[in-house]
């Protein structure tokens, strides 16, 4: 069954009729859960289940922010606490095989709990790299301040979210890590001069452009594009993100209600679209502003449809874990991690 180009929110723990109505009509290619979606286990495998059944895809991919530290939409006491991913970092410092088996660890952890529930894709790893100076929006959730200790301990979550069966996506690609504002409030603009991102921000995401979807970054970077940030610029899409970090998977915008983007819903929709954005996404559950990006992106076709069930395809079968014993493992890396930062 075909599929418009958006991921949606919705606004509480079950539709209403009106998003029912919404979603069987206009049809998005999947959805994305966050806080205000979770009451129970039961309740949020339902709502997964009624949001499949509304488009009569029951392949459509459901998302979640599930990182650990404080972006985790799932948590007590029905769900664990997950660390930050400068845990990783600081373990990876003192011993890398560590920092990589904590990683991997949690994610393949976080990825058993996402299943349970019929969530099959996490928008993680981040392989953003923080700058001194940095909008905290980043802060303690990055792996640290060089690209290859990202990017060992981006692959590393990578892998235990695949052994789960869970899809991860890679964030904010090309890099959010310089940036001096919280994109959630306003746009951020980095003056850094392209050679320096070059081997710096991008060379973060450059390892990782095998993955099969990744999330765009509203910043500017006004060496490479002054006047759009990179959701909706046509030239860093195609010349940095496609083309030099290499990314030939499924692109989607970060959310198109956040205050970094001007203009109408609808507008923003259109040229995260036109700059080359695969699908958009829609988190608040708005239902007005639901039915504008709807109105506003096409149907998947072409290239774009073609990494969207490239994207599905590579999620596999979750390996067996014995999540107890996964548990300790990573609680006593994270008691370590916690010493070595007293």
């Amino acid at each position: 069954m075909s599929a418009r180009a958006f991921i949606s929110g919705v606004s509480g723990t079950r539709l209403n009729a009106d998003e029912s109505a919404f979603l069987r009509n206009n049809r998005p290619w999947g959805f994305i859960l966050f806080k205000r979606n979770v009451e129970s286990h039961q309740q949020v495998s339902d709502l997964v289940s009624q949001l499949r059944g509304e488009v009569g895809r029951p392949d459509a991919p459901v998302l979640i922010d599930q990182e650990g530290g404080r972006v985790q939409r799932l948590g007590p006491p029905l769900w664990p606490v997950y660390p930050p991913g400068a845990v990783f970092g600081t373990l990876y410092e003192a011993d890398e095989v560590s920092g990589l088996r904590a990683a991997w660890l949690s994610a393949r952890l976080i990825a058993a709990d996402l299943l349970d529930l019929g969530i099959t894709v996490d928008c993680l790893p981040l392989a953003d790299v923080p700058v001194a100076g940095a909008d905290a929006v980043i802060g303690n959730r990055a792996y640290g301040t060089t690209p290859g200790k990202v990017v060992a301990i981006a692959r590393a979550v990578t892998d235990g979210l695949a052994a789960g069966g869970v899809l991860p996506v890679l964030k904010h690609i090309p890099g959010h890590g310089r940036a001096t504002a919280d994109s959630h409030h306003r746009l951020p603009v980095v003056d850094t001069p392209a050679d320096e991102l070059e081997l710096t921000d991008f060379a973060a995401f450059r390892p990782l452009a095998d993955l099969a979807m990744a999330m765009t970054a509203h910043v500017v970077f006004s060496a490479l594009d002054p006047a759009q940030p990179a959701t909706t610029s046509a030239t860093i899409i195609e010349e940095v993100i496609r083309r030099e970090i290499g990314f030939q998977g499924l692109l989607m915008s970060d959310d198109v209600s956040m205050n970094a983007l001007a203009g109408s819903i609808g507008e923003r929709s259109r040229a995260a679209i036109a700059a080359g954005c695969d699908v958009v996404l829609h988190c608040n559950g708005n239902l007005a502003e639901m039915r504008e990006v709807a109105d506003a992106v096409p149907e998947l076709a072409g290239k774009p449809l073609a990494r969207a069930e490239a994207a599905l395809a590579a999620r596999g079968q979750a390996q067996p874990l014995d999540r107890q014993a996964a548990r300790a493992e990573l609680d006593e890396l994270v008691a370590r991690a916690e010493a070595l930062s007293a």
